[in-house]
């Protein structure tokens, strides 16, 4: 028995290939379906199931893909409903992979069809379990992102309370657990850094484990809740529905374009969107360009933040790059990547089209403006950041809502942005200036700000 957690960190995403006798089995696969054809090649192994937990709000899965290029039958879990063949079980069926056999247990929750995958070693005993969205290490699924759903977030967090605690928490303290996500998805509130533990290690630390009425639980699971990221339902549905082959998407996005093509394109509605590195971009970009740094997490910031998925896109993209950038749009959905300006904003600049600027400002060159007159600062942060400690006077705009925020915002005004280092609050400050708002970046943000003499304050939020 072999089995590899395939993470992917800019979507704090966990994959899993298992194998045994040669067959594999394949759980929540990501968009892109080498990796897994050529693991499985590489250890002359054939697919032959792919096991979804759920349909995924965070990302699009490869499932559809893979199927069609393996031959390997789609696993859901009860009540699940889609435009392509699957399997939907009944809850205890059980597959045999190899040696090995995989028990589905039904565990409505964070959604109705969501389901875990209890792996029966050769030996028969009880190894591991794929809690997908059901279970993370240190925290539990969300339960406000079922979608066409007549059932309410707290029927949801009710429902999740029986699954953990009739499913889950009987299984043998050894038994490991393979959670669908880590560290920073929004699928949860506080998932763990870690990225795998044991029923046992579960039951004495998770908050949502412990002994409690399920009133109790209700309350605390649904507490504190921010809103889901607009893409969320818009990818629960593609994966629900099926979608173009990444192969199409990949080749349409592979489109060196020249400033003439970009220009033509951008007047009849195209976004450019800039995947270089904050401090370049604030030296020079195409006016109305949203910039989105893609060595952060790209891929979750444009889902959020670009309201339409089918909007077409031309990258700028440090050289080398381009394919990168198109392959992680398409993860989350976005697959109308139509190409990529050749030479970058140099090549703008050369064929005589106009530059825009973003002027910077370290934390202790705000330190030394401040004592001199007042500014409008704006923390980009997240609410929970924000509630932890910001600078006295300082209003919360968090980057998730910039969209509903830009309106309230005065133009007569400039507006010094920070986030925790500088990421965000050049995501915000290009969305500003391309809305003719007049920006500062604090380039090494919150991080640097806390270490100066500027006052700062601990309180609630509420957005």
């Amino acid at each position: 028995m072999y089995i590899e957690q395939l993470y992917t960190g800019c979507l704090s995403e966990a994959a899993y290939y298992i194998e045994s006798n040669g067959e594999a089995a394949i759980i929540d696969p990501l968009r892109e379906t080498a990796p897994y054809i050529e693991k499985a090649k590489s250890r002359d192994a054939s697919i032959k199931y792919i096991f979804e937990t759920h349909f995924h709000a965070d990302f699009v899965s490869g499932h559809v893909d893979l199927a069609k290029k393996t031959g390997a039958q789609i696993v859901y879990g009860p009540t699940a409903q889609t435009n392509y063949k699957i399997i939907s079980t009944t809850d205890g069926d059980i597959f045999t992979v190899g040696k090995i056999k995989i028990k589905v247990l039904h565990t409505p929750g964070h959604t109705a069809e969501s389901s875990c995958y209890l792996l029966f070693d050769e030996n028969g005993k009880e190894y591991a379990v794929f809690s997908g969205d059901t279970l993370f290490i240190g925290d539990v699924g969300r339960p406000d992102l079922a979608i066409k759903s007549d059932l309410t977030q707290e029927d949801l967090a009710a429902m999740l309370f029986d699954s953990l605690r009739n499913k889950i928490m009987i299984l043998p303290d050894g038994v490991l657990v393979y959670p669908a996500h880590g560290e920073g998805s929004a699928c949860g509130k506080n998932i763990s850094i870690e990225k795998s533990s044991t029923i046992g290690e579960q039951k004495k630390f998770n908050y949502a484990l412990q002994n409690m009425s399920k009133k109790e639980f209700v309350k605390q699971v649904t507490n504190g809740i921010m809103q889901a990221p607009q893409y969320f339902a818009k990818n629960a549905n593609i994966n629900k529905n099926g979608y173009i082959s990444i192969e199409e998407v990949m080749h349409s996005g592979a489109n060196p374009m020249t400033a003439i093509q970009v220009e033509v394109s951008v007047n009849k509605g195209a976004l450019i969107l800039d995947t270089r590195k904050p401090a370049e971009f604030g030296t020079g970009f195409i006016k109305g360009a949203l910039n989105i740094g893609i060595d952060g997490q790209f891929a979750v910031w444009a889902g959020t933040l670009i309201i339409d998925i089918k909007r077409q896109i031309i990258l700028i993209t440090d050289k080398g790059r381009e394919g990168e950038a198109v392959l992680r749009l398409a993860r989350v959905g976005y697959d109308n990547s139509i190409g990529y300006l050749e030479g970058g904003v140099e090549a703008w600049k050369n064929s005589g089209r106009p530059l825009g600027t973003i002027n910077s400002v370290s934390a202790l060159q705000l330190e030394e403006l401040l004592k001199d007159k007042k500014l409008d600062v704006l923390d980009v942060r997240k609410p929970g950041e924000y509630s932890a400690e910001h600078l006295k006077g300082v209003p919360s705009c968090p980057l998730d809502f910039m969209n509903e925020n830009i309106p309230a915002l005065d133009k007569s005004k400039t507006y010094y942005l920070h986030c925790k280092s500088g990421y965000r609050s050049m995501i915000a400050g290009s969305m500003l200036a391309g809305s003719g708002y007049h920006i500062v970046n604090i380039t090494d943000g919150f991080d640097a700000l806390k270490n100066t003499s500027l006052p700062k304050v601990s309180e609630d939020v509420t957005v």
